[in-house]
């Protein structure tokens, strides 16, 4: 059965707030196995440190939970958590989707069965198609779950994506928003481009994913110009892997971008926000491992989740994946010279009660 017209209605609205919302992370315990008593500790932090969403089975999540039939325990786990751990706040509940269109309509149907309001949906397993299968793709996926595009970067999997895709992207529907995260500002003025050329800028909220310049996309001013016209747009939240950490931080941060960006005069943003992009990028690079090709990025961000005492290790589901050479100490590093970003005392004081 397609989904409501309602039920796209809710996760537009819920995403229209612009609210942070980290990429969940998978707790493994010493065995490889779930450990779900931390992966329900994980979705607790996290809503108590003020995010607006939780995104699960994405690429933090490690996609290969799908081949090791975790793909639905784990949204089971984070959507009974958001519906009891903090009783009257509502959550946008985002569901990673991914593979060829059968098993991304399966994943939509699964997802949408738990209760989730959309699926970020991941177009990697699409690499070879062209432009009209994709689109195809997207149509069938969000017949079944309101869709939020994904611009993967593509030293992660994604593929190039230019702005003639993302204006019939944009132009579907079922479509509610757009993590935009190629790593890349001519690729990111693509996705802002389309929109615009689809007339979606009112449907359509955005929401930055790209690592590099999280607190410069959200105070940036995108304007590009349509019908002789200039056309602005702003990115309203992140969907981030980068705040699976430190997320009491990375709301408080999102909250003075936010009121940067209403209360800049003529569009002025200050040096100090400017600078603080510089600094949330500098620990960027230690947790995605940028040094080494983000080989250590799901690692990386393990490491600072166990040093926390929220993971008891920083096991990944493939026994290739762990820290980098040198990775170390760059999370050294960016620890103690960024250390007021960090929400440790926060961790400490709440850690028990999310593990009880």
């Amino acid at each position: 059965m397609s989904i409501t017209s309602q039920q796209v209605s809710q996760a537009r609205a819920l995403l229209a707030r612009g609210v942070a919302i980290p990429a969940q992370p998978l707790a493994l315990n010493a065995a490889r196995q779930l450990d779900e008593r931390r992966q329900r500790a994980l979705s607790r932090y996290y809503i108590d440190a003020g995010v607006g969403g939780l995104a699960v089975g994405v690429h933090t999540t490690q996609f290969a939970i799908r081949d090791v039939g975790l793909y639905e325990p784990v949204l089971r786990l984070a959507m009974e958590e958001a519906t009891t751990w903090a009783p009257g706040r509502e959550l946008a509940m985002v569901a990673g989707v991914c593979g060829r269109t059968d098993q991304a309509l399966k994943e939509a149907k699964l997802a949408t069965g738990l209760g989730y309001h959309a699926g970020l949906l991941s177009l990697a397993a699409m690499k070879g198609a062209t432009e009209d299968e994709l689109i195809a793709h997207v149509e069938a996926v969000a017949q079944e779950i309101p869709v939020v595009g994904f611009y993967l970067q593509p030293a992660v999997g994604g593929m190039q994506l230019p702005a003639s895709f993302w204006a019939r992207f944009a132009a579907i529907d079922n479509v509610v928003a757009i993590k935009v995260a190629p790593f890349h500002r001519y690729r990111t003025l693509d996705v802002i481009r389309g929109v615009v050329a689809a007339r979606a800028e009112d449907r359509i909220t955005l929401y930055t994913g790209n690592d590099d310049h999280i607190v410069l996309d959200l105070v940036t001013p995108f304007t590009v110009m349509r019908d002789g016209q200039p056309v602005t747009v702003r990115f309203q939240g992140g969907l981030l892997g980068h705040w699976s950490v430190w997320t009491k931080g990375a709301v408080d941060i999102l909250a003075r971008c936010k009121a940067a960006a209403s209360s800049a005069a003529d569009g002025a943003v200050s040096a100090g926000m400017l600078a603080l992009d510089s600094r949330v990028t500098d620990c960027n690079s230690a947790f995605f491992d940028v040094a080494n090709d983000f080989h250590g990025c799901i690692a990386g961000c393990h490491e600072i989740l166990r040093r926390q005492g929220l993971l008891e290790g920083i096991w990944c589901l493939d026994p290739a994946e762990g820290l980098s050479p040198g990775q170390k100490e760059e999370l050294d590093r960016v620890s103690a010279q960024h250390a007021d970003l960090a929400d440790d005392a926060f961790v400490a004081a709440n850690l028990q009660r999310w593990l009880a």
